[in-house]
């Protein structure tokens, strides 16, 4: 789940996208991040490739972010849109380039993942994961807004985390058929959830129970790290108060449907926005 926009983005849905709070300015380099990462997500999920073409891709698509790091290297006229635009940021901004590699490397781990039929033993390696696949936005974000000390980025990192295992507990029942499967090994040991019940997307009551232990968990992580949006500045703070009672809206869906998320994916709509932004004006 998660805009930065009011409405949910189909596409790497944990990356804002440069909405109309973004700051003028910001909006290029925003995007530019976007269009890195919304093709990466393609060349890992989208289509019909082998999972070692799509590693292929991956691999090659990193080479070229290598050359649109490096003045004077050039990089290949398959992906010349992307990193004609994210070069600029780079220099422009002098973005960290290690968290768009980082992003790489979750893309390549959900193939291999996926190819090898695998899942997640502890909620220490699925964190490592969100690590990379989530919070590299966050950081960058706040990058461009100025917003640089330790503390900050430490909330960062537990709303952007927040947000995906969001997404993760929203997306069960289109996750699972391709491939996707992120609740863990050692939570559905301890829930007594039958791996066969949750990978044939049956609701049983352990796997209800396990699926709400989660909200729970994502809810107390979002606002504990909500205090963030009075240190980002201006217009942009206002977009991630959105972003932050986005992910908590999802959460209510989910409850209100009684943790079903196995068999239907709640989202929002426009008539959600309305409550998001109320619930902004009072954060």
């Amino acid at each position: 789940m998660n805009p930065i926009a009011p409405a949910p983005i189909e596409h790497y849905e944990n990356f804002p996208v440069a909405s109309f709070l973004c700051p003028a300015p910001l909006r290029a380099p925003i995007a530019a991040i976007y269009h890195f990462a919304r093709t990466a997500d393609d060349l890992a999920d989208e289509g019909t490739d082998s999972p070692n073409q799509r590693l292929q891709d991956l691999a090659a698509y990193r080479q070229d972010l290598t050359a649109a790091s490096a003045p004077g290297m050039a990089w290949s006229p398959r992906w010349a849109p992307v990193f004609g635009q994210l070069q600029v940021a780079i220099q422009t901004h002098k973005l960290p380039v290690q968290a768009l590699n980082d992003l790489l490397d979750a893309f390549v781990q959900d193939v291999e993942k996926s190819r090898d039929a695998m899942g997640y033993a502890t909620q220490e390696e699925l964190l490592d994961y969100c690590r990379r696949s989530a919070n590299p936005v966050g950081r960058l974000l706040l990058h461009l807004y100025g917003v640089t000390d330790a503390h900050a980025l430490a909330l960062s990192d537990d709303i952007c985390t927040s947000l995906q295992l969001i997404n993760f507990w929203q997306d069960p029942s289109v996750d699972i058929p391709r491939g996707r499967y992120y609740f863990t090994q050692e939570d559905c040991e301890r829930f007594g959830v039958l791996q066969a019940d949750v990978l044939d997307c049956r609701q049983s009551a352990a796997a209800t129970k396990l699926i709400a232990f989660y909200v729970r968990s994502a809810r107390a992580r979002m606002l504990n790290s909500a205090p963030l949006v009075h240190q980002v500045p201006g217009r942009a703070g206002w977009e991630l108060r959105l972003v932050v009672q986005g992910g908590l809206r999802i959460l209510d869906k989910i409850e209100a449907m009684h943790f079903a998320t196995l068999s239907a994916r709640p989202k929002l709509t426009k008539r959600d926005f309305p409550v998001m932004l109320w619930r902004a004006l009072w954060m």
